[in-house]
């Protein structure tokens, strides 16, 4: 029987596409009160390792459990309810407001049709809107949105179902610089709420990872060069690795940095 506080138990899952891995015998486990940062470089294997976190992918070997749920013997539709995604897959209709982007969540839906909302959905969703520092942009056309905001709404949206995980998919690419250190900051305040999800945030730069991340897991090629406690993890040498690429890694005040040597 596994484990009620593993949010997600990956062992020995591979996945394969016209012959290539995309991941290698990948094994990952995340816990109830994590947050963890998976880190590497474009094709890495990142991005697929999150879609099968999110049960968007089947291993081709290997097995996947998701909220003490095994992929290929659970309702799909039903366990993702329980789970909070943001991804650049996601395409928000222009001309939907910012609120009804993050309201129309309660039914997974994409894009306000005939369904109905109460009061309380309503109040969340503006709480949310409110706690990422877009709620005055409530009323504001998705389509208008800066790249910033629109990151921020989409985390908003993925909270409005009060999941049990929470995956960022690359939540800060194509930011300017402003708008990271906001998203980071609000981020930070989120994995340091005792009642929020488990938390995985994929990213290429280690400036990405918000304070009170506790854990991390680096990949290259499709497997994972390390994985652990984050301060354990984040080391010059293991960053090297990854990004095949001499790296010194500096640590000040709760934020990572890193530059070729």
């Amino acid at each position: 029987m596994l484990d009620p506080d593993v949010v997600i138990e990956i062992d020995h899952a591979t996945v394969t596409r016209d012959r290539t891995a995309l991941v290698r015998d990948v094994s990952w486990r995340v816990e109830l009160d994590e947050r963890w940062v998976v880190i590497g470089p474009n094709g890495a294997g990142k991005t697929t390792l999150v879609n099968l976190a999110a049960a968007r992918l089947y291993p081709s070997r290997g097995t996947v459990h998701v909220l003490g749920e095994k992929l290929g013997r659970v309702n799909i539709n039903e366990l993702r309810t329980r789970l909070g995604v943001t991804t650049a897959a996601l395409s928000i209709p222009p001309e939907e407001t910012a609120r009804d982007a993050v309201l129309t969540a309660s039914w997974s839906v994409v894009g306000r049709f005939r369904e109905s909302y109460d009061a309380v959905d309503e109040s969340r969703a503006s709480a949310l809107l409110a706690q990422f520092g877009v709620g005055a942009l409530a009323d504001r056309l998705y389509g208008t949105l800066s790249e910033g905001e629109r990151k921020r709404v989409q985390i908003a949206r993925a909270l409005m179902t009060d999941p049990e995980l929470l995956l960022l998919d690359e939540p800060a690419a194509g930011l300017d610089l402003g708008a990271r250190e906001d998203l980071v900051r609000r981020l930070a305040e989120l994995a340091a709420d005792p009642d929020a999800p488990a938390i995985v945030l994929v990213t290429h730069h280690v400036e990405e990872i918000p304070p009170g991340f506790t854990h991390a897991l680096l990949m290259r090629d499709g497997g994972i060069v390390a994985q652990g406690l984050l301060r354990d993890t984040m080391t010059s040498e293991n960053l090297s690795k990854t990004f095949d690429l001499p790296l010194e890694l500096s640590y000040q005040d709760g934020r990572f940095t890193a530059r070729g040597v």
